[in-house]
């Protein structure tokens, strides 16, 4: 267990390292969103390929982003049904969930996504907009997006069943809410005072 514990810490290290510099894309996103208004208002001249480049930056920092979601256990669940059972049970859920529902679905859009950009990249796929942008850049960032979120998934079930068989402590202990509460109010006055 410990060669595994510290694969998945080297899988949390750089899955982080990506999640904290990827919202970047979101701020390059948004000066490419005002240069491209504010130029289409005063001087009258558009591109397709500055509206595809919105959608590139936004659709690489919801992909590659995903990942460091999972490493943050922000994933969506339904936390009324999911927070009536003990501790042990949600991780059971999780452990079963991660094995049968998450890694089927990425090792499927990782074989899927392989040929996609193979294809494109090959052909030189263009936008069929005009002016648009060459297409593979976004695809890759899709099958990219997608082997980040599964390692990340070998990590966390990983983790889970370390948890589980008490080799390492729960990364995510359950809180009431007002400790989730303080937890926030102290990272906001953490950040303040960086």
């Amino acid at each position: 267990m410990p060669a595994l514990l510290a694969l998945s810490k080297t899988i949390d290290r750089i899955n982080e390292f990506i999640g904290r510099h990827v919202a970047w894309l979101i701020f390059l996103a948004v000066i490419v969103s005002a240069g491209n208004a504010i130029i289409r208002k005063v001087f009258n001249v558009s591109s397709n390929s500055w509206l595809e480049l919105q959608w590139y930056l936004f659709g690489g920092a919801f992909m590659l982003a995903a990942a460091y979601t999972l490493l943050q256990n922000e994933h969506i669940r339904i936390d009324i049904v999911y927070g009536a059972f003990s501790r042990r049970v949600q991780h059971w859920i999780d452990l079963l969930g991660h094995i049968f529902f998450l890694m089927p679905f990425v090792i499927l859009m990782i074989f899927y996504f392989i040929p996609y950009v193979r294809l494109s990249y090959n052909s030189g796929e263009v936008s069929s907009s005009a002016g648009g942008l060459i297409l593979w850049p976004a695809k890759l960032i899709l099958l990219v997006g997608f082997l980040l979120l599964g390692i990340q998934g070998v990590s966390e079930i990983i983790k889970k069943i370390a948890v589980m068989r008490g080799d390492m402590p729960d990364p995510n202990p359950p809180m009431s809410l007002e400790e989730l509460a303080d937890q926030e109010v102290a990272a906001i006055a953490e950040a303040r005072n960086d």
